[in-house]
C-alpha cells in the first residue's frame, strides 16, 4: 500500500509539468493553425500572428516551477498531499493553455479581418492567463504547508 502511495506522489510531483506541457501542446496547435491561415490570407502582420501563437506555452514553465517546488523526499505521509496538489495544479494548467490556445485563434481571426482591433481582440486570453497565474500561485502556496521529512 504504501508503495502505491508513493507513487502516487510521484506521479504529483511530475504532473504539473506534464500536464501543463501537454495543453500547451494543443493550445500553441490550435492558435498556430490559425496563425498558418491567417498568413495565407493576409499581406502583413505574419510576426503577431506567431507571437500569440506561442501564449500558451507559458503554462508549461509554470507545471515546471510547480514540479521543483514539489520535488522532495517522498513518505506515505506527505505524498497524498503531494499528489493532490500536483494533480489538480496540472489539470488546471492544462485547460487553461487549451482554452488559452482557442481564445488566441479566435484573436486572430478577428484581427486578420479586422487589424485595428488587435490588441483588444487579445483580452479573453490575457484572461485565461490568469486562471494558470492564479493556480499556480494556488500550489506554490500550499505547498509550503507540506510538512518536510524529519
Amino acid at each position: 500500500m504504501s508503495d502505491f502511495v508513493l507513487a502516487l506522489g510521484w506521479v504529483g510531483i511530475y504532473g504539473p509539468m506534464a500536464l501543463g506541457a501537454i495543453g500547451s501542446i494543443i493550445g500553441c496547435a490550435t492558435a498556430g493553425q490559425a496563425a498558418i491561415g491567417a498568413m495565407m490570407e493576409t499581406e502583413s502582420g505574419h510576426g503577431r500572428y506567431i507571437g500569440i501563437s506561442a501564449m500558451p506555452s507559458s503554462q508549461v514553465i509554470y507545471g515546471i516551477v510547480i514540479m521543483f517546488t514539489l520535488n522532495r523526499p517522498l513518505t506515505p505521509e506527505v505524498a497524498a498531499g503531494v499528489f493532490g496538489i500536483g494533480l489538480f495544479a496540472g489539470l488546471a494548467l492544462l485547460a487553461s493553455a487549451v482554452y488559452q490556445g482557442k481564445s488566441c485563434a479566435s484573436a486572430i481571426n478577428a484581427a486578420k479581418a479586422k487589424p485595428e482591433i488587435f490588441g483588444l481582440s487579445l483580452s479573453p486570453a490575457a484572461i485565461v492567463e490568469g486562471f494558470a497565474v492564479f493556480a499556480f500561485v494556488f500550489a506554490l502556496v500550499i505547498s509550503a504547508s507540506i510538512p518536510a521529512v524529519q
